[in-house]
């Protein structure tokens, strides 16, 4: 149906004057209304191509003037003028955003009626194809009064995604309505949606609980960190320390790279040959113990003897050494160690220290001549006795204990110790660590660095927070419950192989964990996920593809230079993820404090309310076409709308988004009930 013609053309917009025979802005076709005088309403007209340009309602004037013959013989002396901008091409029934060909003066412009949109706005017919889902409903068009959006599955799901807006705009529900149309999807048998949501708030359990109705297959998994047991329908979630890489461990101790890394790989490789003797039997095993521990003092005597200085200053470090070392076995060895073999390692250490003597500030070589007697020549280790404050050391070869005598080092034992390395993703006894770092301190002194424990003082203080803080309780188990990456991605969240399908929509409630812990932990989850995925090779790259929602996105995916990770894996995931079939949807208030790479790396947009002005000015420059005028419809966008744009939708198109039942938890306190609902009920009474 014709409304009236164009009369003025320009190339951001088009001046239409009504016919005065359209004398309302509502028109009835088929039985259908439109309303095609709203601001976001859409009209057409044909260019000399015959294509039709589709056009959104952007102004509505009252034109007062001077009659003018000329438009009268058009039927154009209607007092109301309309102004519309043109968005892009209907040809060959297939619709593109741009315009190559436009209109002339006095073509006619028409409604767009449901079937244009239909054409326009569907990639496919929608429907159910020999099983498969083709789309999803979001909502109705805030301009097409009744009339349902939906999105193409493989268009919004198959690139990363992002859902933006301030506080209480409806982010979240429209989140949980997404979810709830792809689970709630009955009649299919093969069910392959996996979806990780990190929940920054704890709002999205409500939204999935038995009165989701979800697929009869899919069993929500709720987590929360810091649990010992399963409560209110959360299961604990931890993740094992031992998962974490070297860059992870150094982000979140905030070591630096250059200097600290090698300092923490060397603690790492201690610790783990301190757990490697003690995992079978610590009574059995104390004894290697005591001869790895000989064997380490030995060479870090060796190395004090050997730095060109006094014999006051080497002997008062090598004194020291031994000092640090003994503390150090005291607090690693408990006291059901056997006797003999505490003995045996008091006595080494008393020599050692007897060895340290000065006259006149001289040593006379006395501790470097009995560093040889240390390890035993033969292959069999003896009892040897060096007696204290002589120029020279005797050794008694008999085959039994005298006092003050200590096992020789058996070598060959404590080499294959020092040769066990820790390999990624094995477990270590994490309790460990610190005995593993005054190791590592010890032996970096010995060498001369004296200033070692000044260089690692920050390192130190946050290893603590590892050790000792609550919010990490969560990465610290007891136990080697998960042999490496792989077989924690499968138990925690049935990622594997395997054609069983388990743990297909997934919850992390990461409400009470503290900016650090959550940074690390949704960093090292997503990386292991996304190692998991980068293995694959050919068609399974484009199998069982995972879905990753962030939840406040700006707590962890930050622009700035204050981020913990120093590698940000989310920018290497929505640089590279797709590839893998690992995708992004991120959800944020903030979106100026996101990272430019990941919201630039987005193609599907879902954009609620923002009024701030620095946030607009962000996604307008990160978002190559991104338009002006979006900015007004964002602002003035109410609680549950949103404009939707990108790779999902061949148009901007803004939609009120279906309320999810159930919501999220994400509803303001009615201060008003809670402050005087009393007296509310007391007067009703009354």
């Amino acid at each position: 149906m014709k409304i009236g013609k164009i009369i003025s053309v320009e190339y951001d917009k088009f001046r239409v004057r009504l016919f005065h025979t359209t004398r309302n802005s509502t028109v009835n076709i088929d039985g259908k209304v439109y309303y095609f005088g709203n601001i976001g309403s859409y009209l057409k007209t044909l260019n000399s191509s015959g294509e039709y340009v589709l056009c959104e309602v952007v102004s509505i004037v009252d034109w007062v003037g001077k009659e003018n013959q000329f438009y009268s013989t058009y039927n154009l002396d209607s007092s109301r003028e309309i102004i519309i901008k043109p968005i892009g091409t209907l040809m060959h029934e297939k619709f593109c955003m741009g315009v190559g060909i436009f209109p002339s003066l006095y073509t006619d412009v028409e409604i767009v009626t449901f079937n244009d949109l239909d054409l326009i706005l569907s990639y496919n017919d929608g429907c159910a194809i020999d099983g498969v889902h083709s789309t999803i409903f979001i909502g109705t068009s805030k301009s097409l009064i009744n009339y349902s959006i939906e999105l193409d599955v493989n268009r919004f799901f198959n690139i990363h995604s992002a859902v933006l807006g301030n506080s209480g705009s409806g982010k979240s529900n429209t989140i949980a309505h997404i979810l709830h149309e792809v689970y709630r999807k009955h009649d299919n048998e093969a069910f392959g949606a996996k979806t990780i949501i990190f929940d920054a708030n704890g709002e999205y359990p409500m939204a999935f609980g038995e009165e989701a109705n979800l697929h009869k297959t899919i069993i929500p998994v709720f987590y929360k960190p810091n649990i010992s047991k399963a409560v209110d329908g959360y299961k604990p979630f931890v993740l094992p320390y031992y998962l974490m890489n070297l860059d992870e461990w150094l982000s979140f101790l905030m070591a630096s790279e250059r200097t600290q890394k090698p300092f923490w790989d060397r603690v790492l490789q201690e610790s783990y040959k301190f757990y490697s003797i003690f995992n079978t039997d610590k009574r059995k095993d104390a004894h290697r113990f005591a001869n790895y521990i000989k064997w380490k003092l030995r060479q870090m005597l060796f190395n004090i003897v050997s730095r060109i200085d006094s014999d006051t200053s080497k002997m008062t470090a090598a004194k020291g050494a031994v000092a640090m070392l003994r503390q150090t076995c005291n607090s690693s060895l408990g006291d059901d160690v056997d006797k003999n073999v505490l003995t045996d390692l008091s006595n080494f250490l008393n020599a050692c220290n007897d060895l340290c003597v000065i006259n006149f500030g001289n040593n006379n070589d006395s501790l470097s001549n009995a560093l040889n007697l240390f390890t035993a020549i033969e292959d069999e280790p003896k009892y040897v006795c060096i007696t204290k404050h002589r120029d020279h050391c005797e050794a008694n070869l008999s085959d039994y204990i005298i006092e003050g005598a200590f096992r020789q080092i058996d070598e060959s034992d404590a080499l294959a110790v020092d040769q066990n390395k820790l390999k990624p993703g094995k477990y270590f006894d994490y309790h460990y660590l610190r005995t593993a770092v005054d190791m590592v301190l010890l032996e970096e002194e010995a060498h001369g660095n004296l200033h070692i424990r000044d260089f690692t003082s920050t390192l130190m203080s946050r290893l603590d927070f590892f050790l000792y803080n609550p919010e990490c309780a969560f990465m610290r188990i007891e136990t080697p419950d998960y042999l490496d990456c792989n077989d924690y991605l499968e138990k925690m969240f049935g990622i594997s192989d395997s054609e069983e399908k388990s743990k297909q929509l997934i919850t992390i409630d990461s409400s009470e964990v503290g900016t650090d812990a959550l940074e690390l932990m949704t960093s090292v989850v997503s990386r292991m996920v996304f190692d998991y995925r980068k293995c694959k090779f050919g068609k399974l790259r484009q199998q069982k593809p995972i879905h990753l929602i962030l939840d406040e996105a700006h707590r962890y995916i930050r622009k700035d230079a204050n981020y913990i990770m120093r590698e940000n894996i989310f920018e290497k995931i929505a640089r590279e993820g797709r590839k893998y079939s690992l995708y992004l949807i991120i959800s944020s208030q903030r979106p100026s404090e996101l990272s430019q790479t990941v919201l630039s790396q987005c193609g599907n947009y879902i954009v609620h309310r923002i009024q701030n002005e620095v946030d607009m000015k962000y996604i307008y420059s990160v978002l190559p076409y991104f338009s002006e005028d979006y900015i007004t419809k964002i602002k003035q966008a109410v609680p549950g709308e949103a404009l939707i744009f990108g790779n999902c939708v061949p148009m901007p198109i803004m939609v009120k988004i279906k309320e999810a039942k159930p919501a999220p938890n994400s509803k303001n306190c009615d201060i008003k009930m809670e402050w005087f609902y009393k007296e509310i009920i007391t007067d009703t009474t009354i």
